[in-house]
């Protein structure tokens, strides 16, 4: 079996809004609505673009964390959909679709890895589509597809990954520490600030992530 993640921009609603934003969000369809699981949306716009796309028929906040009921399916509102040429080339879907950096993150799952390269070709006259990642897979789990050290490791946006790379290079995790986030921000020509919140939500990906294999 094989498995790729493809990053997709097309103008879809959800991926609009999180052009420019550092917000990802995960879809779990429902075919009558979806449910949407937003990071980083700390001022509302995320919810002001889906309500004026589908709807929103409640919200649950939690720090920066939002869960969004939407009234709608975003499918019919879209003109073309990427599960219409997954079922064309015989490709699964892995959910949840996950919108960030204004396209979507999709993994897809084959038995022939010629059906990847024939979805690739054939999605790239309607999407602009980058490939992230292919490999082939041995083994699957119940309740997670494809538990690895891969999926260990959650989705960071640059700024977040460039703040945790630069504090563990610069000594910020040695003991005792070796430079402030004053300093680390001032290397990376930004405000002290902006670089603790990108440094904060990076933590809280990753050790999140880290809790919720341990102990689930």
């Amino acid at each position: 079996m094989y498995e790729a993640t493809f990053h997709i921009r097309g103008d879809v609603a959800y991926e609009d809004a999180t052009a420019g934003r550092d917000v990802d969000i995960e879809l779990w369809c429902n075919d009558h609505c979806d449910l949407l699981h937003v990071r980083g949306d700390t001022n509302g716009a995320v919810v002001e673009e889906v309500s004026a796309a589908v709807g929103v028929e409640d919200t649950i906040e939690r720090g920066d964390e939002q869960i969004i009921i939407t009234s709608e399916c975003l499918r019919p509102h879209t003109e073309q959909n990427v599960e219409g040429y997954l079922e064309r080339h015989d490709c699964l879907l892995l959910p949840p679709l996950r919108y960030e950096n204004g396209g979507k993150l999709v993994r897809v799952l084959t038995l022939d890895p010629e059906n990847l390269t024939r979805f690739y070709q054939d999605i790239q006259d309607s999407f602009h589509v980058t490939v992230r990642s292919k490999r082939e897979i041995d083994s699957v789990t119940q309740d997670r597809p494809l538990l690895s050290v891969d999926t260990l490791i959650p989705e960071l946006s640059d700024r977040q990954e460039e703040a945790v790379v630069s504090a563990w290079e610069e000594g910020y995790y040695a003991i005792p520490r070796e430079t402030t986030t004053e300093e680390l921000a001032t290397a990376l020509d930004i405000d002290r600030r902006t670089f603790e919140e990108h440094l904060r939500i990076a933590e809280n990906k990753l050790v999140g992530t880290l809790v919720e294999q341990l102990f689930a």
